[in-house]
């Protein structure tokens, strides 16, 4: 039931809202409310958190109820929020960054890094990175650091890790990208099933993000240095988590990045949840799903710090690869 009103609130509020702004014919992008009305969400009991300076953004160091605070001690996450690059931020995403660090027993860092409309997405990307590196100097080793994020968020941890590894950093532990945004182009989107069963983005809202994204890239000489995730190359991604909801506009972009990694011989867990909304696990101090969901987040880290202490026994690691890879799953019929 709460997830059933959770659906009815979203798609009687924030999609027409959001399809409106698409029918606009100039660009509007109003001050980031959420984030500033966000700072009033307490956080859950035991959460500690202080502030970072990273170059050009700000981010905060979470530890969930308890994480102990031992900086550069066994894995880390590197967190990335949603906002389909142009709202949320730290106060929004406190509260589920501090769920996924206790569930998984690691710190978090959550980077509330530069977005549209006054910086394009390569800027994002480097805030990442530049997280990814003051992680590196606490003293975690990248191959304990799981690089997560939702909606837009998940598209920049795919990139993030595909940046760090091409910048010589190693590979990181693994992904893991919740209702992730993974292809600019709508077309896969107009075609899939879930066109116009999503009950917070129609086609329309999707298709302009796409072009107010484009016009940006162009203005600022960016244009063909980005490239969505699921045309990156992917033969040497680390195991990968992805959540969405069975409804959702995002399951074609889930979909089809989950069949390019497990055909290029990733790991790769698609988690389907049935009748879902958009980043579920936000709302989970009162829909049961997202405390599920949470729970096997923190499974699925958990479970990549124990293969990187065996991972000098190549007959372990070969069978745990073959056991996640390619495995599809649904929290319910779908």
């Amino acid at each position: 039931m709460p997830s059933q009103l959770l659906a009815f609130g979203l798609k009687h509020t924030v999609r027409p809202l959001l399809d409106t702004w698409a029918r606009l014919p100039f660009d509007v992008f109003p001050p980031n409310l959420l984030e500033h009305a966000a700072r009033l969400l307490p956080a859950p009991e035991g959460t500690r958190w202080r502030t970072v300076d990273l170059p050009h953004c700000r981010a905060e160091y979470v530890m969930g109820a308890d994480v102990p605070d031992a900086p550069g001690r066994g894995g880390a996450i590197l967190y990335m929020h949603g906002g389909a690059f142009l709202t949320c931020g730290l106060n929004t995403h406190r509260r589920l960054v501090s769920r996924i660090s206790s569930a998984a027993g690691s710190p978090a860092l959550n980077v509330g890094y530069r977005q549209m409309p006054y910086e394009p997405i390569t800027e994002s990307i480097a805030d990442g990175l530049e997280g990814l590196h003051w992680l590196l100097a606490q003293g975690h080793r990248i191959e304990d650091v799981t690089i997560a994020g939702d909606s837009a968020g998940g598209y920049l941890a795919f990139a993030i890790a595909r940046a760090a590894m091409d910048a010589g950093l190693g590979r990181p532990a693994g992904v893991v990208a919740l209702s992730p945004l993974l292809d600019f182009d709508p077309a896969g989107k107009a075609a899939h099933r879930n066109a116009h069963r999503c009950q917070t983005f129609s086609m329309r809202a999707v298709a302009k993000l796409t072009d107010v994204t484009d016009r940006l890239d162009a203005r600022r000489g960016v244009s063909g240095r980005r490239t969505n995730p699921v045309d990156m190359p992917l033969a040497d991604m680390p195991p990968t988590l992805i959540h969405v909801g069975s409804r959702e506009i995002l399951l074609a972009d889930a979909e089809l990045m989950a069949n390019r990694l497990v055909a290029a011989g990733v790991p790769c867990d698609l988690t389907v949840w049935d009748r879902q909304v958009h980043v579920f696990q936000a709302a989970a101090s009162w829909v049961p799903e997202g405390r599920a969901a949470i729970g096997e987040i923190g499974e699925f880290i958990s479970s990549l710090e124990a293969q990187e202490t065996g991972a000098h026994t190549p007959a372990a690691a070969s069978e745990t690869a073959t056991r996640r890879s390619g495995r599809r799953r649904s929290a319910a019929p779908a």
